[in-house]
């Protein structure tokens, strides 16, 4: 322990794991589970709301949702998101983590309601209904990502944070699964109910007026679990760090601690003083001072995640079209539109607990004892190594006695992305900057992330079309296939390797050591410096 710290924070980095921990676990992992679940039901359901919305029956296909509809629908909540972000991010710095944790929850549990209700029933009255509610309902999941990591990181102790963090993340894995669980219980009772012929059978009647409540129903419950946590999230009590350093409490922050970890700890109100009034705690986010010690630890987290995002996104959103071509979901024609919605349900959620949600916690079993660094590098190698092994012989994978081992590799390079950058991009930069920055920075690093999930989700969406004019879907100009787009994003995922050297080790520290807080003057700047993995 630095002469310099402050009792309250030492005692939180020497704690042993207690009961108080997996209550933050669970309290602000809840919070990502429907995080998860609200951004990626709306791919399960997109097919879905084509079929009701724009089917002409006189077309042999059924209707899909027009490009500029569907870049809305799946993009929206993505760009509220980043928004969120940013906004909450700072927020959660200017006026505690605890009183903008309770916000961003409610507005994720109105807006995932509001998501399923509509002004009217012409299709552009009921798109913009939702584009709009998606929108606020993702600014709220946005505020969630800084908040939960920089609530879990300042309450966990210096041996086992990395993994109690990469645990809040994790729950992002069972969210996805929840999503595919949902819209296959909502689909299988749907199906016993109306037993519909499939659309090349009888176009009218594969779509009965009642399916409508379907697509609402598993948006909707998105609101369940984040209304059942609301309650736990206000009484948790504000952050010792947050208390001491940033709203100069020392009594407040050891009254609180004192509580939670069940030992009398002494306010040291002198000792606050002195380190609250040192150069150290000056500093602005855009002052040349950051720059120094922090500059390009920013770049790195930043750069890192939004490449990460890129690729994860990309591969989620248009996944059902990857299942499509190696015959997982039969073409459009062939299936009601029930059974299209339990087709691609299954598909997900088969993905997800064989390969989402088991990579996330690998990281939580590993992170501490390999390190960010290694599992980030490690992570990205992987990834860039499964696309280009999918990408280079593509038309082999699409051969019906190959489709196994396609699975498998795609199943692969989701794993080695949770088992990877996916959880450590989210990990360090609760970690690494002051505690008056830290919920922005992280919001930054956050936010440069979701501009990587625009681009992966919009992109994508027109560069997976084929090459040729017969095979696209409908409203669509010709892309650059399936094929080249695993090869760019092979590229993306091996830029992202080269990036993760900016971005420092953080096993085994107190946040204040990585962040230079406790120190002063030149050995400030080289204790923050010091934490570089690599020299630059």
């Amino acid at each position: 322990m630095s002469g310099r710290e402050l009792g309250v924070l030492n005692a939180l980095d020497v704690a042993k794991t207690q009961w108080y921990h997996f209550t933050a676990i669970v309290i602000a992992g809840m919070g990502f589970f429907t995080d998860a679940y609200d951004l990626f039901c709306i791919s399960l359901v997109t097919k879905l709301l084509g079929r009701i919305y724009y089917t002409d029956i006189s077309k042999p296909k059924p209707g899909v949702l027009p490009p500029n509809v569907q870049a809305a629908v799946t993009g929206v909540a993505l760009c509220g998101t980043l928004a969120g972000q940013l906004f909450f991010g700072w927020l959660g710095d200017k006026l505690g983590r605890k009183k903008v944790y309770g916000l961003t929850l409610m507005l994720m549990v109105v807006c995932s309601l509001a998501s399923g209700l509509s002004f009217g029933d012409t299709p552009k009255g009921v798109m913009a209904t939702l584009c709009f509610f998606r929108f606020w309902l993702g600014f709220g999941i946005g505020g969630d990502y800084p908040l939960s990591a920089t609530i879990m990181s300042e309450y966990a102790n210096k041996k086992t944070r990395g993994a109690f963090i990469a645990a809040v993340f994790a729950m992002q894995g069972f969210g996805i699964l929840a999503g595919g669980i949902v819209a296959l219980i909502v689909s299988s009772a749907y199906d016993h109910k109306y037993d519909l012929p499939s659309y090349k059978e009888n176009p009218e009647g594969s779509i009965v007026h009642s399916l409508d409540y379907v697509w609402r129903i598993i948006l909707m419950f998105g609101a369940v679990p984040a209304a059942v946590t609301y309650y736990w999230r206000m009484k948790m009590p504000e952050t010792a760090r947050y208390t001491a350093l940033v709203a100069r409490n020392a009594k407040q922050a050891a009254s609180d601690m004192s509580k939670v970890l069940q030992v009398e700890i002494e306010a040291e109100e002198d000792k606050l003083n002195h380190i609250v009034e040192s150069e150290n705690q000056r500093y602005g986010l855009f002052s040349r001072e950051f720059a120094k010690r922090h500059g390009l630890h920013l770049i790195g987290t930043t750069v890192t995640w939004f490449l990460l995002d890129i690729a994860f996104y990309s591969q989620n959103l248009f996944q059902k079209d990857i299942f499509s071509a190696i015959g997982w979901i039969p073409p459009s024609q062939e299936m009601n539109a029930i059974h299209e919605v339990y087709r691609i349900a299954r598909a997900q959620t088969l993905i997800a607990l064989c390969s989402t949600v088991p990579g996330y916690w690998f990281t939580v079993a590993f992170i501490d004892y390999m390190g960010r660094f290694a599992i980030q590098l490690m992570g990205f190698f992987f990834m860039t190594v499964f696309m280009f092994a999918l990408a280079i012989p593509y038309n082999h994978w699409t051969k019906k006695e190959n489709r196994i081992g396609f699975v498998v590799m795609y199943s692969l390079t989701f794993f080695f992305s949770n088992f990877g950058p996916n959880a450590t991009t989210f990990v360090v930069p609760a970690e690494i900057f002051p505690a008056r920055l830290r919920s922005t920075c992280h919001g930054i690093s956050a936010a440069a992330g979701k501009a990587g999930a625009i681009v992966g989700a919009f992109g994508f969406l027109y560069a997976a079309q084929s090459t040729n004019p017969e095979k696209v879907d409908h409203g669509y100009p010709t892309g650059i296939g399936v094929k080249n787009s695993l090869i760019v994003l092979g590229v993306v995922n091996f830029f992202g390797m080269l990036f993760t050297l900016l971005v420092p080790e953080s096993k085994g520290k107190s946040l204040e050591e990585l962040s230079g807080e406790n120190e002063e003057g030149p050995e400030a700047v080289e204790m923050a410096g010091s934490a570089r993995t690599v020299p630059v």
